[in-house]
């Protein structure tokens, strides 16, 4: 039975990979779960699952999840260090980091610095962090969970790194695929995170929206993959059926297709290099009348752009435009700024950095500080 640590239960990737726990019994067991402030459904998670350790990282909840988990051996604690301690802990085997944000970066550094395998599903860790990430996660130390990303290491599994010619990450395109610039400058927060073919939380469904998601993703595949961008395209397949392709030096080209269901890539995770019974839907065949693959518009789109320069340039940059977008995306979800800000504030908040080669972690701590508030200072001005 593999023990199991998962960071952000509570999240829509959390719980997925709690139903895909609970859905093959005797396989896996819950060693700790962490969440940011959801304390209810912490408590529930803990309870069902017979955690050992629950963590809020919102210190204001300790109080209330310690008494909700009173009557069990559940041991609680609290705060950013509780969350930290309970990455680079000991017992599991495997940690789940489906954390928001550039906040997963430090208990992926801490997981594989204490010699867990981490199923990876925070892609800013990479984004932002992937210079001290990578060289820590020799002999598939990390498991990717982005649908996308899993699609691309099934494809070369049994394959030489020097055989790929270039991989093509597919995206769905989001809710506003087809929409002219005029039409998005005063789409809804309810229209962003209406996404139509995916179960996903706020904040990624925005990303979407943007197709700032397929950005960090691309950023994520250099890293993973160690291919250049040039390397790496994007193309949109509508029907989120082929969830990315692999080109190979002959000619030859690998794919990896499924219905939409994040609960196939988090199994694979979670088993690999197994495959076990998987309820999932199956892809029906003689119904797919046409599978679509249409490039991506970056007049309205400008998030896919911004995040290609961020990562051709390097450094410091990547964290920056992260941090940008995290803030982003919260002021629109709040209704402080308009949709089509949001690469607007990117792009400022990039235009002002000063990158820093080779930062290290507390360096970047201090860029994704920088990147927030030159965020917050563009909106106060423009409003």
């Amino acid at each position: 039975m593999k023990l199991l640590t998962v960071l952000g239960s509570t999240g829509s990737i959390g719980r997925q990979t709690l139903e895909v726990v609970a859905g093959n019994p005797g396989l896996f067991s819950i060693y700790a779960l962490a969440a940011n402030s959801r304390v209810k459904l912490l408590a529930e998670q803990a309870r069902r699952f017979k955690a050992k350790k629950a963590v809020i990282a919102d210190k204001r909840y300790y109080g209330e999840l310690k008494n909700r988990l009173a009557d069990t051996n559940t041991k609680v604690a609290a705060g950013r260090t509780a969350l930290c301690e309970l990455a680079a802990d000991m017992q599991p085997q495997l940690v789940v980091n489906a954390l928001v944000g550039f906040a997963g970066l430090e208990p992926t550094l801490l997981a594989l610095q204490a010699g867990k395998k981490v199923a990876l599903a925070n892609k800013e860790s990479l984004v932002a962090g992937g210079h001290l990430v990578m060289p820590l996660a020799m002999e598939n130390k990390i498991i990717p969970i982005d649908s996308e990303h899993s699609a691309i290491f099934q494809c070369l599994q049994g394959e030489r790194a020097e055989s790929v010619e270039s991989i093509v990450l597919t995206a769905s395109g989001g809710p506003f695929w087809g929409r002219t610039v005029p039409e998005l400058e005063n789409a809804t927060p309810e229209e962003a995170i209406r996404h139509p073919n995916w179960r996903m939380g706020k904040k990624i469904s925005v990303d979407s929206a943007t197709m700032m998601n397929k950005g960090l993703e691309v950023i994520e595949a250099h890293w993973l993959f160690k291919l250049d961008y040039d390397k790496i395209k994007v193309l949109v397949q509508r029907e989120s059926i082929v969830h990315s392709l692999v080109t190979f030096i002959d000619g030859a080209v690998l794919a990896q297709l499924g219905m939409p269901d994040m609960r196939v890539p988090i199994q694979y995770a979670l088993t690999y290099p197994q495959r076990m019974t998987s309820s999932a839907a199956r892809i029906p065949w003689s119904k797919l009348d046409k599978l679509s693959f249409t490039p991506v518009r970056e007049d309205s789109f400008a998030c896919l752009a911004l995040a290609y320069r961020a990562g051709r340039t390097g450094g410091s940059m990547p964290a920056v435009m992260n941090a940008a977008n995290e803030e982003a995306v919260g002021m629109f979800l709040s209704g402080k700024i308009k949709f089509l800000d949001i690469p607007r504030i990117i792009e400022f908040v990039m235009n002002k950095h000063k990158v820093i080669a080779v930062p290290d972690y507390s360096c970047l701590v201090e860029v994704d500080r920088e990147g927030r508030l030159l965020a917050r200072e563009y909106a106060k001005k423009k409003g």
